[in-house]
């Protein structure tokens, strides 16, 4: 028998794409389609419904970039379309792109309730069912015109947000034209035909050639189409339907493997698209799919981000009432636990406890649903305190999909026990379907058995199932897949549930998973750790500033009876918490994105300042003298670890420079720097060690210029191969003794950058400040520290701890980590020895190492300080920049950890006269409070979060600054924990509490003061 597979396939195509789905809405009446172009902005729903519309055709070219239009569309069911389902069918410019990235609509009634969004994949509306033949119907369909961006990933100024919204001007360039506008009858056999044949002919692609069910299931479908009369696809489809029957009835193989596909739509927060689209596309995409749940009961839907749906309750409270409803019958299944999904890399640990505290109390007073899953398909690498935060937050499992897009490693496991760096334990899942927006088709559902790693061991995998960013979710082709494959020979199972569902059964077929020990490190987008610098500054201010606020207004509280500013704290975490979203940190969105986020952290800025100087003027009291605060949990200048004393000298003033041969020096005792005329720290000695850090011949500060074109994603990607041509910055215009420090200026391409080098008096640590008038394109800037020091591994700073990362390459999985993130501080050191590189707002960093001549090694730092994409930002990091970074000569772990907080948390002076008593003080450096607030419950009781920041056990005493009445050890939400959990944790001894903690262990404490005599 010669071989049909080429042919039959072929002709499946054909006649499934041009004949058979075509037939679906064959009987069809056009529609009567009016329009109405709203200036500007998007407009209200009752301005839109009352807005003065004029007639089109099909053919209208609408939609200027990023507008929006408003359709009526009307009509009149015929007679003999009576007791049928009726649709309207639209395509409003659909050609363009997949769903999600270009145009899309919602539909409204003509009292501006919701009936469901228009996408490319999901372009119907249903009208009645069954249909009353001569009823009258009319819709109105908010549109918006979002331009495509994705397509090629090259420079674009649609990202900008347009000038003619402000003048009210219109585009003269429409982006879109209307293509079809009809009501149709529904054919349910014809559609159901159509199933059918897309999913046998997707198990019969998917199956392997050597399997006699591929040949049998093309058999069949040949069979069929020969059923199928071309001419009159309706009245054939029964025929070839029952053709097709017995190929579907034929059951799965009982080990075939489960696939728990889990109803979804991945929503980037903001992306492509502004903040205010994205709330459009949430109310579209909950409207979809609770409009399916109508239609299918069995249908279950997960959605994360509690900010889009915070959104929905605002802007669409009737489209909330419908989730609210969705999920009290238990098919809208809220999930993920976090306020958004944030990047984990960049993201302050505070500010990531806050992302789950404000997360799961918004789940729980919304809808009463304590989540148990973390649900992160999209971010970019997760540090390695993440599973302890999880935990601390009442999350038991965990997921993630993008590790998969790995570029150097594959990742050995899909199922596995996930541990953090103190040692906790969190139960975790990759889908092997190696998406998050699948469509349940049968290569997917092929792929994703044929990747799981863990076969044999466990029998069970999920499949996130519907289109993401704002194309709607799943579809009702989508169901039909999973009704035919939840058991069907030749495929995995198919079973719609939830995430718990799937997760408790996976742990309990899968116990002894393997582990994965440390952070879950993305060989990809490494250059997300440095691309928007503006927004990066703004996040990392804005969380040392929201710790200060509230560090000082509870201390005022406490000791004045200051009102505490509960629901301003409130709203600018959940500011800065939006913003953490992983397309809006890493810098990878839009220019309008990273335009609006720069306003948006200066009015955050401002209003924070506020904030604490009110405190702290309550806090000093009246008087002239000066009270300085210290917000850094270390002790400094005298003054207290957060708390407040007054000043009578000038402690910690800047060494006056000396000249040195064409150089200047700089001296305090402790450290003695060498500055050349380039302009370069030549020498940074360790005067007590005796000891010269930087490697011989070697200059430190050297800032370099390198070629940044990645293959494809600009704003996202370093590719290693950057690393090819370099251009050391060696010349300078001038260098000078200047304001207590040494000033370089240098020169280079269309860009200009001042240093001011600095050393304080009693410091260890080399201070630069650089402002830098940037205006290289596709450019990365990085400077080096060559140190004199043979380290195997660096420490870098994660939220409430360090990881270890070695220097060296010997596997593939070392030299994949080419760059990485540290936040504060990045140590490096030998027995005895070490040094530190601190800064105020940089995340990339470097380390290499080579062995010289005279074999001794030179282990290179190197900080990532500026890029320049083009994609999807054509202005990225453009114009003028101040950054901070600094390097600790004679460093430990301990002097690291402490300088990343002194250096972050600068001290503030108010007049007044007031001693500030702190609220709280250890006795160990290696506890460091990061967190001190009032319970949010306003009961009045002080919050302390800490924890072991030097990577060892400790034992401290934690002293209450105020009557204590009693303490406990809670959650993250601030919630008792049982006392099995932490019984040799914390110990009281009256104002005292003694505490013992394991490696980089987080402990939340809350205490009661005393309100009686």
């Amino acid at each position: 028998m010669h071989s049909r597979r080429r042919l039959t396939e072929q002709r499946l195509d054909r006649v499934l794409n041009e004949r058979i789905r075509p037939a679906v809405h064959a009987r069809s009446v056009p529609l009567h389609v009016e329009i109405w172009d709203a200036p500007g902005e998007p407009v209200p729903v009752a301005e839109g419904l009352a807005a003065p519309y004029r007639p089109i055709t099909v053919g209208h070219r609408w939609g200027p970039v990023w507008s929006t239009s408003w359709f009526r569309i009307t009509a009149r069911v015929p007679e003999a379309w009576a007791g049928e389902r009726v649709e309207a069918v639209l395509d409003i410019g659909f050609d363009k792109t997949g769903p999600g990235f270009s145009a899309e609509g919602l539909v409204h009634r003509a009292d501006g309730t919701v009936v469901k969004a228009l996408n490319p994949r999901n372009a119907w509306v249903p009208v009645a069912e069954p249909a009353v033949g001569g009823e009258e119907f009319s819709y109105y369909i908010e549109a918006a015109a979002n331009p495509v961006l994705c397509d090629d990933h090259r420079p674009t100024r649609l990202g900008d947000r347009p000038a003619w919204f402000d003048d009210l001007a219109p585009d003269p360039e429409p982006l879109y034209r209307v293509l079809r506008a009809d009501l149709a009858v529904f054919d349910r056999q014809v559609w159901e035909l159509v199933q059918d044949l897309d999913v046998l002919g997707g198990l019969m692609r998917a199956l392997p050639d050597q399997e006699p069910r591929r040949w049998q299931l093309l058999t069949t479908i040949e069979r069929a189409l020969d059923a199928v009369d071309l001419q009159d696809i309706a009245g054939s489809a029964p025929a070839a339907r029952a053709l097709l029957r017995p190929a579907l009835a034929s059951p799965a193989a009982p080990s075939a493997h489960r696939l728990s596909a889990v109803g979804h739509a991945h929503i980037d927060t903001a992306w492509l698209w502004p903040l205010r689209e994205t709330v459009r596309k949430v109310s579209r995409t909950v409207s979809n799919v609770t409009q399916l749940m109508d239609e299918h009961a069995e249908f279950t839907f997960v959605m994360s981000q509690a900010q889009q749906l915070a959104w929905l309750k605002e802007h669409r409270p009737e489209v909330y009432g419908r989730v609210r409803e969705k999920v009290r019958t238990g098919q809208f299944l809220p999930v993920g636990s976090l306020w958004v999904e944030p990047d984990t890399n960049i993201t302050g640990g505070e500010a990531l406890a806050r992302q789950l505290v404000h997360g799961k109390r918004f789940y729980l007073d919304e809808f009463g649903v304590e989540t148990r899953e973390m649900w992160l398909p999209d971010t970019f690498g997760y540090n390695a305190a993440m599973p302890q935060l999880m935990k601390l937050a009442g999350v038991r499992w965990f997921l993630t999909q993008k590790i998969s897009w790995n570029t150097t490693n594959r990742f050995p496991h899909h199922t596995f026990w996930w541990e953090g760096v103190d040692g906790t334990r969190i139960f975790s899942h990759f889908p092997p379907v190696d998406t998050y927006n699948a469509e349940l088709s049968g290569a997917e559902i092929a792929h994703a058995v044929a990747n799981f790693q863990d076969k044999g061991a466990a029998e069970s995998s999920l499949l996130p199932f519907g289109y993401g960013d704002g194309g709607g979710g799943p579809n009702r082709e989508m169901l039909a897949r999973a009704a035919r494959l939840a058991d069907l020979e030749g495929s995995a199972k198919v079973v719609i549930e939830s995430p718990a569902d799937f997760f408790a059964r996976a742990q309990a077929e899968y116990p002894d998973a393997p582990v994965w020990v440390g952070e879950l490190y993305l060989e990809f987008h490494r250059g997300t750790l440095t691309s928007q610098l503006r927004t990066k500054q703004g996040n990392r201010r804005a969380e040392h500033l929201l710790r200060e606020a509230e560090l000082w207004s509870a201390t005022a509280a406490v000791h004045t009876g200051f009102a505490y500013p509960y629901e301003a704290l409130d709203r600018l975490w959940k500011t800065v918490l939006l913003h953490q979203f992983h397309d809006i940190l890493p810098g990878s969105s839009i220019s309008w994105v990273h335009r609006e986020a720069e306003r948006t952290y200066a009015a955050v800025t401002a209003e924070l300042r506020g904030i604490v100087d009110a405190a702290q003027r309550a806090l000093a009291g009246d008087g002239d003298q000066t009270v300085v605060f210290n917000a850094a949990p270390y002790t400094r200048a005298g003054v207290p670890a957060l708390g407040a004393s007054l000043r009578t000298g000038a402690p910690g003033r800047p060494v006056v420079p000396t000249r040195h041969g064409d150089g200047f020096v700089l001296d305090n005792g402790l450290v003695r720097i060498l500055i050349d005329r380039r302009g370069l720290v030549t020498s940074a000695h360790d005067i007590a060690a005796g000891r010269e850090a930087l490697a011989p011949g070697a200059a430190a500060n050297l800032l370099q210029l390198h070629q940044d074109f990645p293959n494809e994603y600009d704003a996202w990607d370093i590719d290693e191969f950057y690393r090819n041509t370099v251009h050391d910055l060696l010349e300078a215009e001038s260098v000078s003794a200047h304001d207590g420090g040494v000033r370089i200026v240098r020169a280079f391409g269309d860009s200009r950058v001042e240093q001011r080098v600095s050393l304080a008096e009693g410091s260890r640590r080399l201070d630069i400040d650089t402002e830098i008038d940037w205006h290289e394109k596709e450019k990365l800037l990085k400077v080096a520290f060559p140190l004199d020091v043979r380290a195997d591994h660096s420490s870098a700073e994660i939220p409430f701890g360090h990881v270890q990362r070695p220097t060296h390459t010997n596997t593939s999985w070392d030299a994949a980590r080419f760059e990485f993130c540290a936040h504060r501080f990045l140590h490096l050191g030998e027995r005895g020895w070490g040094a530190a590189v601190v800064n105020d707002s940089t995340y990339g960093h470097e380390v290499t190492r080579d062995v010289r001549t005279d074999g001794g090694t030179t282990t290179t730092v190197r900080l990532s300080l500026l890029r320049a994409p083009r994609y999807p930002d054509p202005d990225a990091d453009q114009g003028h920049h101040r950054l901070r970074y600094g390097l600790v000569v004679g460093a430990d772990i301990t002097d690291a950890v402490r300088e990343g907080y002194v250096f972050n948390q600068p001290e503030r002076a108010v007049p007044g006269s007031a001693e500030v008593a702190p609220l709280v003080t250890t006795d160990n450096p290696a506890v460091v409070v990061e967190t001190l607030k009032l319970a949010d419950d306003r009961s009045g009781d002080v919050v302390v979060r800490l924890y072991e920041a030097h990577g060892g056990r400790a034992r401290a005493v934690l002293a209450a600054g105020f009557p204590l009445a009693s303490a406990a050890v809670t959650d993250l939400l601030e919630r008792e924990i049982e006392p099995a959990e932490n019984a040799d944790a914390v110990r009281r001894d009256g104002q005292q509490l003694h505490l013992t903690l394991r490696p980089f262990q987080i402990l939340t404490l809350r205490l009661r003061p005393s309100t009686g005599g």
